[in-house]
């Protein structure tokens, strides 16, 4: 659930900042200005000078007013961008229309404010402005003005032609708005995926500490409460055998040896068990990713393939952890009756297979496995999983140092199998050493 209302908020976060467009716009004007000199003067073609100028005023007297109006960092809401984009449109179909339409070269420019919608703002106000933009070329294909040219010289253009740079113009807008909508929504679903990562990992590493923080407390509370309890015994010595107070007092000291004793295991927490919770055996390490798993009605059977005795002891990782449970989980999800956990250790490698009975990955998944909002394994499956949860395991596993490897067990042994493999050196303390 949170991964996909993740993902329906991404268009809504993206937004265009203001000083982005007006630069974008004072570059447009200053593009259209040394187009009109150039062609008026440079090349003496005839130029419709005062309308082109007028067009030209009214996209840079718009750009000194938002200047001036809003701040630099103003984040512009998906209204108002579409407002000003659809008047940056206007303006260059404007320009064009009486400049030669269609003929004119720079008539492919039309797709730059629909490229611009599609990198920074929701799909349907990019869609309305696409089709703005292919009325706008259509319109072109008509305009009664001829392109400008050598004076006393008529530049025809063929029907056929038109046609073909009309819809040469179209399918490009569709093309590159298609393709750059695709590509900011990848990578903002990537950035919002590693920020959940990031947070993920922050959270185990948190809970890690927390022995440490509650060995801290008991050594700061053990001399008032060292001394509330030398009282205690002073007050049971002194009221012992008095009818009114003797039975609190008791009942005072009793208490205060308690919190006594308590904080004395919170306080050899740490020094007798820090190196049992710091360092981590291969075995121990796996029992602990699957103790949570064991109670939904699925057999997880663990097969070990190599001595405990030369089995790596690694520094306890919180992000190896949380992957290889997640992993877990979801073989848990999709298998029938089992699941299989498989550790191997060499003097080169230590490798991890997780391996479930259930109906494996459809081919599509298989090619995109560990993107984020990969919501599905089969498409007949309604029930959800390999999603963001996945990418955040496949992120927090690589940073280890790992290599994963998804793939199908196959006719005689249906179901989806995860192999994940470090180094050894990565996983042992002593050879890390």
């Amino acid at each position: 659930m949170a991964a996909s209302t993740l993902y329906n908020d991404l268009n809504s976060n993206r937004s265009l900042r203001l000083q982005t467009l007006v630069r974008l716009r004072w570059l447009a004007v200053g593009g259209q200005l040394l187009a009109v000199i150039v062609t008026a003067l440079g090349l003496q073609f005839p130029l419709p000078i005062v309308p082109c100028s007028v067009l030209i005023a009214c996209l840079a007297l718009v750009n000194v007013i938002l200047t001036l109006r809003f701040p630099p960092t103003q984040r512009l809401t998906p209204p108002a961008a579409f407002a000003l984009l659809g008047l940056d449109l206007a303006q260059l179909t404007a320009l064009l229309f009486i400049t030669g339409g269609l003929a004119n070269p720079f008539a492919p420019l039309l797709c730059v404010p629909v490229i611009i919608s599609s990198a920074s703002q929701p799909k349907p106000h990019s869609i309305v402005l696409a089709v703005f933009a292919v009325v706008g070329v259509t319109a072109l294909a008509f305009s009664p003005f001829q392109l400008p040219w050598y004076p006393g010289t008529v530049l025809l253009i063929p029907h056929v032609l038109t046609a073909g740079i009309w819809f040469a113009i179209v399918s490009m807008t569709a093309f590159a708005a298609f393709y750059t909508y695709r590509v900011s929504l990848e990578a903002s679903e990537l950035s919002e995926a590693l920020t959940a990562t990031e947070l993920v990992l922050q959270r185990e590493k948190h809970l890690s500490q927390l022995d440490g923080l509650a060995a801290a407390a008991a050594h700061e509370l053990g001399t008032p409460l060292a001394t509330i309890s030398v009282v205690a015994k002073e007050m049971e010595r002194e009221l012992g055998d008095d009818p009114r107070f003797g039975e609190d007092v008791h009942l005072l000291r009793s208490q205060s040896e308690r919190c006594r004793d308590i904080l004395r295991r919170l306080t050899t927490l740490s020094s007798e068990s820090e190196e049992h919770m710091r360092l981590l055996p291969l075995s121990s390490l796996i029992e602990e990713v699957m103790a949570p798993h064991r109670e939904f009605g699925i057999e997880i059977e663990l097969k070990e393939q190599g001595e405990r005795a030369t089995e790596p002891v690694g520094i306890r990782n919180a992000g190896i952890l949380y992957g290889l449970g997640n992993l877990l989980e979801n073989a848990v999800d999709y298998a029938r009756k089992k699941v299989t956990v498989t550790t191997e250790h060499t003097p080169e490698r230590v490798r991890v297979t997780i391996e479930d009975d259930g109906e494996g990955f459809s081919p599509d998944i298989l090619a995109r496995i560990g993107e984020p909002y990969v919501t599905r394994r089969q498409k007949d499956d309604s029930a959800g999983g390999l999603g963001l949860g996945l990418f955040i395991a496949k992120t927090l596993l690589e940073r280890s140092g790992a290599r994963l490897r998804f793939e199908n067990g196959g006719a005689k042994h249906p179901g989806a199998r995860v192999s994940v493999e470090w180094p050894r050196a990565l996983m042992d303390s002593k050879l890390a050493k």
